[in-house]
């Protein structure tokens, strides 16, 4: 009975999430058409550099290059056009990085975004959550006080604005650590320790300014939460019938958790976006960094390809979530059941 009615549950979002995805990758492909401009007017720019005394070639060239991306078509006929070539993988060719396609932009840039943000978000989230279960569970205390000031005031400072204090403190004042790139210009990726140290050396500084950023957000909603569990029915159950204090805070910090657990799959699911201007301060070569250069260039299929990618990710995270919640929260069964 349970196992069909998480089925019945899953197939409901599983639904509500097809058709939202649809929505979403719709308004993708609507909205870089809204902005004004012409995206091969940097193309064309370029070649009339080469061309000036043959314009005869410019535009030829600039009626090639419309009927290959398609852009002198019906809104519609390229919409479906975009369907059709997203389900069978083609994202197209890259109008900025002509004719590089888009997968092979978006593929390479795919690790640098991942390393940098996954362990950022997961040490951010647990020494977020530890730090506001501490202050929750010493309430009123000089560790609650500390913990409290010290995330709002971190939760307040913009990130970008922290990536460039350190750049300006370790890269600039101290020169201990590199401010810009993921590895120093001029040296080709390999496996070598050479390599690897230089990379971390160059990881130091984005990765420690998104952790410190983030870490007060999730110190402050902990705690909270912890509070408000602290205060509900069964803890105060618990209390009055003797159980002791370490027992009772574990069963309200795992209720407490459930919650942050929902965020932290969401900014999991979103980190294929990158970390915009993070990546921007450090030039970080990551899809937020990618991603920037396409909106700039209105790079109709870079912009395309990647939100496509990136919201099929955060939707990814959402059914997984679900499915967590189906299993470990009787309630949600409870309540298809009815």
């Amino acid at each position: 009975m349970a196992s069909r009615s998480i089925v019945k549950y899953l197939a409901r979002r599983f639904l509500f999430l097809l058709v939202t995805y649809i929505v979403a990758t719709t308004i993708v492909f609507i909205l870089p058409r809204a902005i004004p401009g012409n995206p091969l007017a940097q193309i064309l720019s370029n070649l009339s550099r080469v061309a000036q005394a043959k314009p005869e070639l410019i535009r030829a060239a600039e009626r090639t290059l419309m009927e290959e991306f398609g852009l002198g078509k019906p809104w519609y006929v390229q919409y479906f056009e975009f369907v059709s070539k997203a389900f069978r993988g083609n994202l197209g060719t890259s109008i900025t990085f002509y004719p590089r396609k888009v997968v092979d932009l978006v593929v390479p840039v795919i690790p640098w975004t991942l390393m940098l943000l996954l362990p950022a978000t997961i040490v951010a989230w647990i020494l977020g959550n530890s730090l506001g279960a501490l202050a929750a569970y010493r309430r009123n205390t000089w560790v609650d006080k500390l913990v409290l000031n010290t995330s709002l005031v971190v939760s307040q400072i913009p990130y970008y604005w922290l990536g460039m204090l350190f750049i300006f403190f370790f890269g600039v004042r101290l020169g201990i650590l590199p401010t810009q790139g993921a590895y120093p210009q001029g040296m080709i990726p390999n496996w070598s320790w050479t390599f690897v140290l230089s990379v971390l050396k160059h990881y130091v500084l984005p990765f420690s300014s998104i952790v410190v950023s983030a870490l007060g957000g999730w110190a402050i909603g902990m705690r909270l939460m912890v509070i408000y569990e602290l205060g509900s029915d069964y803890a105060m159950f618990a209390e009055y019938l003797g159980m002791k204090d370490k027992r009772v805070f574990n069963y309200v910090f795992r209720n407490s958790l459930l919650p942050q657990i929902t965020g932290l799959a969401l900014q999991l699911g979103g980190i294929l976006g990158g970390s915009l201007i993070t990546e921007i301060v450090f030039n970080y070569p990551g899809t937020g960094y990618l991603l920037f250069r396409a909106l700039t260039t209105l790079d109709y299929p870079l912009i395309q390809g990647i939100f496509v990618i990136l919201i099929a990710s955060i939707y990814l995270a959402n059914f997984l979530v679900d499915f967590v919640y189906a299993v470990i929260d009787p309630r949600v069964r409870i309540g298809q059941e009815e």
